[in-house]
Formats: structure tokens, C-alpha cells, sequence
């Protein structure tokens, strides 16, 4: 019996070679057949490359990679890895960073939430009674303010929409949401969820309905991993992306446009 393609997860990686941890995924893989990764190799310049080779040589039915020449960023790598499960027909397709901070265990709750008939899982770092959630405070209260203001932004009361661990169901939105580049960075996972919210909203599907086919998973642990690429200076980046995101989903003329650009190519 092959393998059973019913979800991507796509792993982008820079320059990570002494962070990536081939052995949980192998583990993981080896319990988890209908479970494959995508590794976007973003123009690394350290030793990756050579790391995600011999990893996929050990699995190549469930592993497989797609290698950029130069560095794009996550926002695009994460872009071209669903491409890639888009073309090879996966059912879910989401994102893990490939530090693991969110544990693949946790890719198992995530299907199993699918298979109940949601469109959309959201890892969330909830500090909650019986979770292990290491995050700096510094951070966390900005992440706070953060998402308050991406709240007012989706108009959707999401909790944490900057956890690098999510699962979407492939559908037409989907695809059309990943047809073009992002227009932001560091703040790409709010303009994807921008992204989907307006096209739900052009095929007749009101706020009501997607938040019921979107659902926020407080992870059970979540560990803030050394050698983070993101800065402290990020956040002001961040603050600045955002305000552009609302030109696109606050103005009636800068929401046309960006839905037009969308939907050029939807099939």
C-alpha cells in the first residue's frame, strides 16, 4: 500500500542546520504515514542544504524539499512550499517552523480537529493551568498588543496569529489566497488570514460562518528555541506592515483591488 497523501506540512528553513532536528522528524514520519514535509530550503548558506538531502534520502515517499536560490524570506518560502502540496493534491496543507517549538505531536491534534470539518487550525500560546508554554514576558505582552490590533484589523477575535504552527483544508480559497506573493514579511500569517477572510467574504460567507470553521488550538507546550531570526526591531517592522494591511482590508478602493489581484487566477 503507498502512501496515503492526506497532509503537507511545510517546513521553511534558512540556515538551519544546527537547529533542525532530523531524528523527531524521521520518528515522527515513521508513526505517521499519511503525514509528509515540505522542506523550503530558502537560499541557505550554511549547511542545510546538505542536512535536508540525507534527510530525505532516508524517507523520500514522505519527504521532499523544494530549494530556493536566494533568500526570500519565510512569508515566500512558506508560499512555495504550498504550491508544491497544491500540485501534489495534499487534502490539508500547514506550516511548522523548523525548530519545533510547536512538538509534531501536535500535528496529530491539529488532522484529527480537520476530520471534524474545520477549514482552518491555529497553534495558540495560551498560558493556561497544565500547559508548558516558555515565552519571554517581554514578548508576550507585545504579542498581546499585537493581536489585539490584528483583531480590530481581521475583525475576527483571534488570540495569537504569529505561532508557526497552522493547518488549512485545500480548497479554492486556499489556492487563490497562495496564487501571489505577500505584500509583508514579518507579518505574512495576518495577511494570509486577511486574505482568506475576503474571499470567504466575496463567495457569500459571512464573519459567522468562517469563525466557526476556524478554530485557535491552545498547544499543550511551546518553547521559545535559541537562535531566533526575529529581532526586537521586528516589532516595529511589524507595527509598520500592519498599517499597510489595513489600506487593503479597510479601504472600499484598496479592497477591490487586492481582491482582483486574488481572484485573477481562480479557478
Amino acid at each position: 500500500m503507498g502512501i496515503v497523501r492526506k497532509t503537507a506540512i511545510v517546513v521553511p528553513c534558512y540556515n538551519e542546520e544546527k537547529r533542525l532536528r532530523p531524528d523527531e522528524f524521521i520518528s515522527f514520519a515513521s508513526n505517521e504515514k499519511s503525514v509528509s514535509f515540505i522542506f523550503v530550503n530558502d537560499g541557505s548558506t550554511d549547511g542545510t542544504s546538505g542536512v535536508l538531502k540525507k534527510l530525505i534520502e532516508t524517507n523520500p515517499a514522505q519527504f521532499s524539499s523544494v530549494e530556493l536560490k536566494s533568500n526570500s524570506g519565510k512569508a515566500e518560502a512558506v508560499r512555495r512550499g504550498f504550491l508544491k502540496a497544491v500540485k501534489d493534491d495534499f487534502d490539508y496543507i500547514g506550516f511548522w517552523d523548523a525548530d519545533l517549538a510547536t512538538p509534531l505531536q501536535c500535528v496529530r491534534d491539529f488532522i484529527s480537529i480537520m476530520d471534524s470539518g474545520k477549514d482552518l487550525v491555529i497553534g495558540s500560546r495560551v498560558k493556561l493551568l497544565g500547559r508548558d508554554i516558555q515565552r519571554r514576558p517581554a514578548r508576550h505582552y507585545l504579542g498581546r498588543i499585537f493581536a489585539t490590533i490584528v483583531s480590530v484589523i481581521l475583525k475576527l477575535p483571534v488570540y495569537d496569529t504569529q505561532c508557526g504552527a497552522k493547518l488549512f483544508r485545500r480548497n479554492s480559497s486556499l489556492e487563490a489566497a497562495m496564487s501571489v506573493p505577500f505584500h509583508v514579511k514579518w507579518t505574512f500569517d495576518v495577511e494570509l488570514l486577511g486574505r482568506l477572510s475576503l474571499l470567504e467574504e466575496a463567495a457569500g460567507r459571512s464573519a459567522s460562518i468562517i469563525q466557526g470553521k476556524w478554530v485557535e488550538f491552545p498547544l499543550p507546550s511551546w518553547e521559545e528555541v535559541r537562535g531566533s531570526k526575529v529581532r526586537g526591531s521586528d516589532f516595529a517592522r511589524s507595527g509598520v506592515e500592519l498599517l499597510r494591511l489595513m489600506s487593503f482590508f479597510y479601504t472600499g478602493s484598496g479592497r477591490k483591488r487586492y481582491l482582483k489581484d486574488l481572484t485573477k487566477n481562480r479557478r
